[in-house]
């Protein structure tokens, strides 16, 4: 019986704000800036838009396109950075919201930006546990950066939903998740603490590039398949140069990764990043399409996914808003009310 995402979703909000602006504000050289990080704007969340919000409407899309009601989700996980409460959980308000009922395992999650796609593992072995189902995973985040710092030219607003299950439903199986982990503190937020903090000398090594190469390997080892063999390929997206380097130093072409890549214009959404990148993958894919997913979570660790596109995703693509079209909508804000907006949420 095939096992995989039987419904995805998205939600960007349409908010944007340029670097040009960030960097008018700031005194510095956004031409310099935009030129390295390879991000234009990003996306920015409404003064009622938090994590919570985002992942809700994400996962009503997800619902949607699986074509089956709350109800019969026996779990929910949702990782994010920028949960609402430090003690109450996200899972349960989105469940709620959703009007699953009582019946249901939820928990949040944290891994920096690999937390959404920690929550797609946990699901996925939920479901083939049989615990469950259907399980859903949502990566959701209002990322934040304190003013001045790089971080603000990049740190997006988005969230990705996925339900994983079992049957003639299933959209895309999943055939191999595996993980890597690492203590290499690169990026880090301590507890009480509004901001993140970050090392930039190790953000592309040891962080970013050795792990992604390393868990790349990793899956092309075990599952003995070559680049050539995967049609779409999505990397985690910290800003827009990361990932076309990472692509081309593992023998992947710029056709692999296009249909993926929304950092230039939506920003790194942590924990909603990768997984955005995939809905979009997601709404494009064509049946017998082999895909590669690989997350990357500060801290620091990789979660990779080989997933196959069956038969019955192209009945269902059109079935809600795709990703692209929630990265075309733009209203752009001035940088206070960018900032009024963060501090409103939290």
């Amino acid at each position: 019986m095939k096992l995989g995402i039987v419904g995805y979703g998205s939600y960007i909000p349409c908010y944007r704000i340029t670097a040009q602006e960030i960097a008018r504000e700031n005194n510095h050289d956004w031409k310099k800036i935009t030129a390295s990080l390879g991000v234009t704007e990003k996306s920015v969340p409404a003064k009622d838009e938090d994590a919570v919000t985002l992942g809700v409407r994400a996962a009503r899309n997800a619902l949607t396109r699986a074509g089956i009601s709350a109800s019969a989700l026996g779990v929910i996980y949702v990782g994010s950075e920028s949960h609402p409460y430090a003690v109450k959980p996200s899972a349960s308000i989105i469940g709620a919201a959703l009007g699953i009922g009582l019946n249901y395992a939820a928990a949040d999650l944290e891994f920096a930006c690999k937390a959404g796609t920690a929550a797609l593992q946990a699901a996925y072995a939920q479901v083939k546990s049989g615990f469950t189902e259907h399980a859903l995973a949502i990566g959701t985040d209002t990322a934040q950066a304190a003013a001045g710092d790089i971080l603000e030219y990049t740190s997006g607003a988005g969230a990705a939903a996925y339900i994983v299950g079992v049957g003639d439903g299933v959209l895309v199986t999943i055939d191999a998740t595996m993980s890597l982990s690492t203590d290499t503190p690169d990026f880090w937020r301590r507890g009480l603490r509004k901001f993140p903090e970050h090392v930039g000398r190790f953000t592309a090594e040891p962080g970013y590039f050795s792990h992604i190469q390393a868990m790349t390997q990793m899956v092309l080892e075990r599952t003995k398949l070559e680049p050539k063999d995967f049609a779409h390929v999505v990397f985690h997206q910290p800003n827009g140069r990361f990932p076309i380097s990472a692509a081309a130093k593992l023998g992947f072409t710029q056709q692999q990764i296009e249909a993926g890549l929304l950092v230039k214009s939506v920003g790194n959404s942590y924990s909603a990043s990768t997984m955005l990148g995939l809905t979009a993958v997601l709404d494009v894919a064509k049946p017998g399409q082999r895909l590669l997913l690989i997350s990357y979570g500060s801290g620091s660790g990789c979660d990779a996914f080989v997933l196959t596109v069956t038969e019955r995703l192209p009945q269902v693509q059109a079935y809600t808003t795709a990703t692209l079209a929630y990265a075309a909508r733009r209203k752009q804000v001035s940088y206070t009310n960018y900032r009024y907006n963060l501090d409103m949420i939290y």
